[in-house]
């Protein structure tokens, strides 16, 4: 029998916490172990109940949702943080992104869709809805690049072709499979490209990556339109 996953959800608004809490409720592999209302009550009552996932808002008070997933990012490494978001935040998803989150979802998410998110998120993947994560996150960098010029990861110059390709689809939105069928190899050739390349990148997941092939030209909002 699989394990319980533990769940705690992290929002202002108390029926936004009810409306998440009672979509879990029905399912038998998870567990709402707590709710907070704020980003330093998530983060006490994460070191309480240890939870597996935590569905945190982004805007918050006393600490912010990017500011809590940093935290948790790093005080909890094992805990995976699914971020919040209305799509017209775009900016605040990617910095949740940068500070730790696996990905993030719409408040206006289907039961359905919900459990098979927080499913993917429990096995060490990140939720990158394709085209619009993508386009969030190429807009966003595009925006913003006039701020200060991205430095390239350390070891990106250490990269493979191979691995230089699955980097770029992975940028693209497709997951392991779709890779590896792109590519003419087994899954288990992708997943060791993977694990090679986010060491060199010094990325945890494939948010990460994502951001970090927009930001250093590897792919652009262009390409991906």
């Amino acid at each position: 029998m699989s394990a319980i996953v533990k769940v705690l959800i992290a929002d202002d608004q108390p029926l936004v916490r009810r409306g998440l809490a009672l979509m879990l409720d029905p399912e038998p592999g998870f567990q709402v172990v707590a709710e907070a209302g704020d980003g330093a009550e998530a983060l006490r009552l994460a070191h309480t109940h240890r939870p597996n996932v935590v569905i945190m808002d982004i805007r918050m008070p006393v600490l912010d949702g990017i500011a809590a997933t940093e935290r948790l990012s790093t005080e909890l490494p094992d805990c995976r943080v699914l971020a919040l978001s209305t799509f017209d935040m775009d900016e605040y998803v990617v910095d949740a992104l940068r500070a730790g989150a696996c990905g993030f979802l719409p408040k206006d998410i289907s039961p359905e869709d919900l459990v098979a998110a927080l499913h993917v998120v429990h096995e060490g993947e990140a939720i990158l809805a394709p085209r619009l994560l993508t386009r969030l996150i190429s807009t966003h960098v595009k925006a913003h690049a006039h701020r200060s010029r991205p430095s390239v990861p350390p070891d990106a110059e250490e990269l493979t072709p191979r691995e230089r390709e699955v980097w770029r689809l992975i940028a693209g939105g497709l997951d392991n499979t779709e890779i590896a069928e792109r590519l003419g190899v087994s899954g288990s050739t992708v997943k060791n490209h993977i694990t090679g390349l986010f060491a060199k990148l010094r990325v945890r997941d494939r948010a990460q990556a994502v951001i970090a092939a927009y930001e250093t030209g590897l792919v652009t909002a262009q390409r991906e339109a």
